[in-house]
């Protein structure tokens, strides 16, 4: 069993975003549990190779029980062998969410000390060991095995970047992007811009590949890749409703993508409706697997998507500010 705790600003995309790394590592490792921002996972370690590509969450880890009261909670602890979870030191700490159904306010030191009683020291400035429980509508204990940064992510939004424009998805929304999108081994982004979702997705391994209509934005995507020392790239100007004129031969297995909504955003000269379908259609013949894409949420994708031959799988509402709504889509053709 392991545990992933997602962020809290657009749970279900960030729940979906597990749900697609797990199905990247074995297709029967699963969500069996949320409890608000914690997901338990029928999953083994196989699975830490994909879980340490998250965006949209906060950390994961070994699950090593549930519990629905404190006395259970404290039983368990004591029957359990810690010293297959204890290297060192160790530390508890207590995560107290909205849905907290228990008082917790002890927790930390009677958990503390029905551990040390087998021998562990306690290290609270710098364990070898993090003991993470967390209160919902359940208990649950686990052991944190990796933690993801804020400021690392912040460090690659748009201002931060050698060459940028204001129009950009966050580093963690373009990283679940990828991530939906199940790629194991590359990814297209036909509308790429100053190359935001191919910074994230060269980042987790993946040869990436970008297109855009402006020859400057063509540049400063390449001088943003090579800042952040992704070297498996391969940009082109061009136009996103031509790719197969632009890849004759090649076929992909992930496009993901952040197309212009139609503002400030260049459109090539064409409506903005006639782009996105000649877009999707354009996607569809260079595109063996899935497709992870955002639109404003007053665009019909479904039925375009039908049309064209996309089956729509997930569906993610986000309000971004007052003239803006929009919907994160995954579809497989």
């Amino acid at each position: 069993m392991l545990y992933v705790e997602i962020l809290g600003n657009l749970p279900k995309m960030a729940e979906g975003e597990v749900k697609a790394l797990l199905e990247l590592s074995n297709n029967k490792f699963r969500i069996i549990e949320r409890d608000y921002l914690f997901l338990a996972l029928k999953a083994d370690k196989e699975a830490f190779s994909y879980l340490r590509r998250l965006g949209m969450a906060h950390e994961y880890g070994i699950l090593l029980f549930s519990a629905e009261s404190l006395e259970e909670l404290y039983l368990k602890a004591k029957t359990l062998k810690w010293r297959d979870f204890i290297n060192t030191t160790f530390k508890v700490d207590r995560e107290t969410m909205l849905n907290c159904s228990y008082n917790v306010k002890d927790l930390e030191k009677e958990l503390g000390a029905i551990i040390a009683q087998q021998g562990f020291k306690v290290n609270l400035s710098n364990p070898g060991t993090l003991i993470r429980a967390y209160c919902g509508e359940k208990l649950w204990v686990g052991v944190r095995k990796e933690m993801f940064l804020a400021k690392d992510f912040e460090k690659r939004k748009a201002d931060k970047r050698p060459f940028f424009k204001p129009i950009a998805l966050p580093p963690r929304l373009a990283r679940a992007m990828v991530n939906l999108a199940r790629a194991k081994k590359e990814v297209l982004d036909p509308f790429m811009g100053t190359g935001g979702i191919l910074i994230e997705a060269g980042l987790i391994g993946l040869k990436v590949y970008g297109v855009d209509l402006r020859s400057d934005m063509v540049e400063g995507a390449k001088k943003n890749l090579e800042y952040y020392g992704i070297k498996e790239y391969k940009l082109q100007k061009g136009d996103a409703t031509k790719l197969r004129e632009l890849f004759p031969d090649k076929t992909f297995e992930a496009i993901v993508t952040d197309p212009p909504y139609g503002t400030s955003a260049t459109l090539g000269g064409k409506k903005r409706e006639d782009l996105y379908e000649k877009a999707l259609e354009s996607m569809y013949e260079v595109l063996n697997g899935y497709l992870s894409i955002a639109f404003p949420a007053d665009f019909n994708v479904e039925k375009a998507a039908e049309r064209i031959g996309f089956t729509v799988l997930e569906k993610y509402y986000q309000r971004v500010h007052s003239s803006l709504d929009r919907y994160f889509y995954v579809m497989k053709n």
